[in-house]
C-alpha cells in the first residue's frame, strides 16, 4: 500500500490527462499501457529485488551487493528524489490552495481563470504557507514510520482518492457530450501515434510509478522473505495506472461537455476545469471541484511521503541519525530548496532564476522537472546494468523465487530477465538522451 501511493501521485491526475489531450487521448493511452507492461514492469521488479536482498536503503543496498562504486548509483537517486520533492511540493501546495479557494472561497466567482492562475502562482505570500502546510503534513506522517506512518496513511487515503474519483466519472458522464469524450480517449486513432507521443508516454510512465529514483529499492528493503515480489509489483502498477486510466474518463468527459478542445495542455487542471466547475450550478460546482483538488491533494501527499521517506531511509541507515529529527531537518531543507522553483513563476525582482535553467523558455521549477524526467530514467537505465553485470541476472531470479516457488519456470521469469538485459537499457538509454536534446533543441528540430 505505501508503495503504490508512492507511485500515485500528481502525475497520474494533472500530468497524464494533459499529455493524452496533446497526444490524441487513446493512442497515448494504448501506448502507454504497452510501456507499463513492457518496460516499467521488469525494472519495478528489479527495484524492490535489490531492496529486499540488501535489506537498506537505495545507497547501502547497491553498496552491500554491488560494492562501495554503485553506492554513488543510489546516492544519484536519492538526491534525485531531493530536488523532485522540492518543485513537487510547490505544486502540491497549490493543488491545497485551489481546494481551499473552491471550496470555502470564492475562486469560482472569478471570470477569467487564466488570470487567477497567473496572478495565483506569483503570490508569493499564499504559495509560502500553502506550500510550507503541505510539507509539514508530510513531514509529520513520515516521522510515525512506514507502518504507523505512512501505510497507515495510505490506506486512508487510497481508498478516498478511488471513491472519489469513481464519483466523479459518474457525474461527468450524465453530461451532454460526454460520450464523445469517452470515444475521444478510449477509441484509438492509429494515425495520432507520433514520436512525439511514444517519447511522452514512456516518460510518463516512468515518472508515474516512481522509478529511477530509489524510491521502490527503500520500500523493497521493508519487504518481507515470504513475500511475491513479482505479484507485489503487479498490484502497485495496477493501482498505479487504474489512477491515471480513470482520471483522463473523468477529466476528458468534463472537458468535452464544455466544448473545449482536450489539449490544452498543462493548464487543464488549474485553468480549464475550474472554469467548468464554473459554469456549473453554483453548489454543484463548489462540491464537485472541491472534491476534485481535495483528491488531487491526496494523490500529492501519497507521492511527497514517499519521497520523504528515501532520503530519511538513506540518513537513518547510514549515519544513525534518530528518525525524527532527521525527517524535520530534511523536510525544512527540501521546503528553502523549493523556493526558487515556487518564486520563478513571476514574483517580480526573481526573473533572474530562470536565466540560469541554461535553455531558453523554461522556467526554473520547469527546469528542475525536466531535469529530474532524465535523472530518472538515467537512473533506471544503470539499474538494468547493475543487475545485468554486477549483480548478474541469476542471483536476481533467486530473490524473486523466494516467496514464489513457481518463478523459475514461469513466462515472467524468461520476460523480466530478457527485458532487463536488452530491452530496458536500451530503450531508456535512448530515452535518456531524447530528454536531453528535447530540453536544450526541442524533439520537433529532430522528428
Amino acid at each position: 500500500m505505501a508503495a503504490a501511493g508512492s507511485a500515485v501521485g500528481l502525475g497520474n491526475i494533472w500530468r497524464f490527462p494533459y499529455l493524452a489531450g496533446q497526444n490524441g487521448g487513446a493512442a497515448f493511452l494504448l501506448i502507454y499501457l504497452a510501456f507499463i507492461l513492457l518496460i516499467c514492469f521488469p525494472v519495478m521488479v528489479g527495484e524492490i529485488a535489490i531492496g529486499r536482498k540488501a535489506g537498506l536503503d537505495a545507497y547501502g543496498s547497491y553498496k552491500k551487493i554491488g560494492g562501495a562504486n554503485w553506492g554513488y548509483l543510489g546516492l544519484f537517486g536519492i538526491l534525485g528524489c531531493f530536488f523532485i520533492l522540492s518543485f513537487y511540493n510547490v505544486v502540491a501546495g497549490w493543488a491545497f490552495g485551489y481546494f481551499l479557494e473552491i471550496t470555502f472561497g470564492s475562486l469560482l466567482s472569478e471570470k477569467d481563470f487564466s488570470s487567477f492562475f497567473g496572478s495565483y502562482v506569483t503570490d508569493i505570500g499564499d504559495n509560502f504557507w500553502f506550500s510550507l502546510g503541505f510539507m509539514v503534513i508530510t513531514a509529520f506522517i513520515v516521522t510515525k514510520g512506514v507502518q504507523k506512518g505512512i501505510e497507515m496513511a495510505n490506506k486512508i487515503m487510497m481508498p478516498m482518492l478511488y471513491i472519489i474519483l469513481i464519483s466523479l466519472i459518474i457525474y461527468g458522464l450524465t453530461l451532454p457530450n460526454a460520450l464523445a469524450g469517452v470515444k475521444f480517449y478510449l477509441v484509438p486513432e492509429l494515425s495520432e501515434i507520433t514520436p512525439q507521443t511514444i517519447f511522452d508516454a514512456l516518460r510518463q510512465a516512468f515518472f508515474s510509478l516512481s522509478l529511477g529514483m530509489g524510491a521502490l529499492i527503500t520500500y523493497g528493503s521493508y519487504v518481507k522473505k515470504n513475500q511475491n515480489i513479482v505479484s507485489s509489483a503487479a498490484i502497485i502498477s495496477v493501482a498505479d495506472t487504474m489512477v491515471a486510466f480513470l482520471a483522463g474518463l473523468m477529466i476528458f468527459p468534463l472537458v468535452f461537455s464544455a466544448g473545449i478542445m482536450p489539449s490544452e495542455g498543462p493548464p487543464l487542471v488549474f485553468i480549464i476545469l475550474p472554469k467548468i466547475f464554473h459554469d456549473m450550478h453554483p453548489v454543484v460546482g463548489r462540491i464537485v471541484g472541491g472534491s476534485f483538488f481535495l483528491m488531487l491533494c491526496f494523490a500529492a501527499l501519497t507521492s511527497t511521503i514517499s519521497m520523504l521517506e528515501v532520503p530519511t531511509a538513506y540518513l537513518v541507515d547510514q549515519k544513525k541519525l534518530p528518525r525524527k529529527s532527521v525527517v524535520w531537518l530534511l523536510a525544512g531543507l527540501i521546503f528553502i530548496l523549493g523556493l526558487p522553483s515556487m518564486i520563478s513563476q513571476g514574483v517580480k525582482g526573481f526573473e533572474f532564476l530562470n536565466k540560469l535553467t541554461f535553455y531558453q523558455g523554461k522556467d526554473f521549477l520547469t527546469f528542475i522537472s525536466d531535469t529530474a524526467d532524465m535523472g530518472l530514467t538515467i537512473g533506471g537505465c544503470l539499474m538494468c546494468v547493475f543487475i545485468s553485470y554486477r549483480w548478474k541476472i541469476n542471483n536476481m531470479n533467486e530473490e524473486l523465487s523466494i516467496g514464489n516457488e513457481n518463478y523459475m519456470k514461469s513466462f515472467a521469469q524468461k520476460y523480466i530477465s530478457f527485458a532487463i538485459r536488452y530491452i530496458c537499457p536500451l530503450l531508456l538509454g535512448v530515452m535518456s538522451l531524447l530528454i536531453i536534446y528535447d530540453k536544450f533543441f526541442g524533439l520537433n528540430n529532430l522528428f
